[in-house]
């Protein structure tokens, strides 16, 4: 049994509400629950299963949202950002600085993690000898869980090449009880044979999937490369409530400045602006301070326009040549007053609505999909969980059928009330998905099950 997860976004607690551990609790939970469905066989006999295999595919801790990037302003000694020269040690060090904070703010999920990794926290009874589970006994056996990490665009920096980026890496890997090497943590299958081979045993084919999105990667460079999504990240979305709180301090609510920090949970992420209207909006005494806000935030645009990284991308000012582009235009826009957003909202809400999230024109593209090397497809980085029939075909006279599969994400979030957005209402949303793939005879012969759980 293959499991799949991704999008955890697992970060340092300085910025937005952390994943709790309740969440790996209740995930370990339903892995032993399908590990006992996986050791029911096609023939209905029960044959415990020994091992679990988990993909963590890209995004699982969050390196971007961190105001540790900001402790150190340009000029200063150990100023550094994710486009800096990967081979200056400043990057390698706030690297390692930034993992070392995410697994401490993290140390109860990762303890789950690494005990089911060495067999600690799974387990299945045994079979009796007329192919049922022994319920009667207390006898356990153990079932470790084999996990294997591939990045995404929000913590692709364990891809870098170098003796300097191993030690972040080994502490991931130690913390985790991963399967990995401290050699660069795979972004495409095609980088470790482990996984090509894991890859052909459940037929699936899987990656992030940030290499569709131009705003978050790059292709003329690779996976080792920073991107505009980083820029905007670190420049714009984590440091505006720093600036906001450093120059007006006690004077407005500490949970107004905890609400501007919960901007990178806002979905869309086009309504971003919005999320801090309707802040403004919600704490008595914060409008009398929206000119100052207002001002932070087009001196912060400015700098991020005139960063030279921004400055010397390639034909990435394009307006409504692609939803990318209209997200960017929505961020970067000079917030002049909360009734503007709306009115831009309302002009062009017809195609920001029609967005479709889906990578199916993707999947459809991929080699193992056309090949038919592979029945699913499998991708994160939407955060849009999903499964899609792509096709159908008969194979040695049995009907075999592909599929896109989107492991969805691990998140709180918020998300903008598509009826009447102009009235800035968010509602709050818990989520939880993972996909399930099985080989052989195991789950009585079925091929896979998703699951998705939403609390509002």
């Amino acid at each position: 049994m293959l499991v799949a997860i991704s999008d955890l976004h697992l970060d340092d607690g300085t910025c937005g509400k952390s994943l709790s551990p309740g969440a790996f609790y209740t995930f370990r939970e339903r892995l032993e629950h399908l590990a006992f469905l996986a050791s029911i066989r096609s023939d209905a006999t029960y044959l415990p299963i020994e091992s679990i295999d988990l993909l963590l595919l890209g995004d699982i801790l969050e390196m971007l949202h961190s105001t540790r990037w900001l402790k150190e302003k340009p000029g200063e000694a150990g100023y550094v950002r994710p486009w800096s020269n990967s081979a200056r040690p400043e990057l390698s060090e706030k690297i390692m600085d930034i993992t070392q904070a995410i697994l401490e703010h993290n140390t109860e999920s990762m303890a789950i993690l690494r005990q089911m990794a060495n067999g600690e926290a799974i387990s299945l009874p045994p079979g009796n000898a007329q192919g049922k589970p022994a319920l009667e006994t207390n006898e356990r056996i153990p079932v470790p869980v084999h996990i294997y990490y591939m990045v995404g665009n929000h913590d692709w920096f364990y891809h870098l090449p170098g003796e300097a980026y191993q030690q972040p890496r080994r502490l991931i890997i130690e913390a985790m009880g991963l399967q990995n090497h401290p050699t660069p943590i795979p972004h495409a299958p095609d980088e470790w044979d482990v996984l090509a081979n894991l890859f052909e045993k459940y037929r699936i084919f899987a990656r992030h999937g940030d290499i569709f999105d131009r705003w978050n990667y790059n292709m003329s460079l690779g996976r080792d490369a920073a991107t505009l999504g980083d820029a905007l990240s670190v420049e714009l979305i984590t440091r505006f409530p720093v600036e906001v709180e450093k120059s007006l301090g006690e004077s407005l609510p500490s949970n107004f400045y905890q609400g501007l920090h919960e901007m990178i949970n806002v979905r869309p992420n086009v309504a971003v602006p919005i999320w801090i209207g309707s802040q403004i909006r919600q704490y008595a005494g914060v409008k009398k301070a929206e000119a100052m806000l207002k001002q932070i935030w087009n001196d912060l645009v400015a700098e991020f326009m005139d960063l030279e990284f921004v400055r010397h991308q390639n034909n990435w000012w394009n307006p409504f040549q692609s939803v990318d582009r209209l997200e960017l235009i929505l961020m970067l826009t000079r917030w002049t007053s909360i009734e503007h957003f709306n009115r831009l909202l309302l002009l062009i809400k017809r195609k920001l609505y029609s967005n479709n999230t889906t990578l199916i024109k993707s999947a459809v593209k991929e080699k193992a999909f056309t090949s038919r090397q592979a029945d699913f497809i499998v991708y994160g980085h939407t955060h849009h969980h999903e499964i899609i029939a792509l096709d159908g075909y008969r194979h040695n006279g049995k009907d075999i059928y592909q599929f896109l599969a989107n492991t969805g994400t691990w998140r709180s979030y918020y998300d903008l009330t598509r009826y009447h957005p102009e009235q800035q209402k968010f509602l709050p949303f818990q989520l939880m998905s993972y996909l399930a793939f099985f080989t052989g005879d195991e789950r009585n012969g079925r091929r896979f099950e998703a699951w998705s759980g939403k609390l509002v």
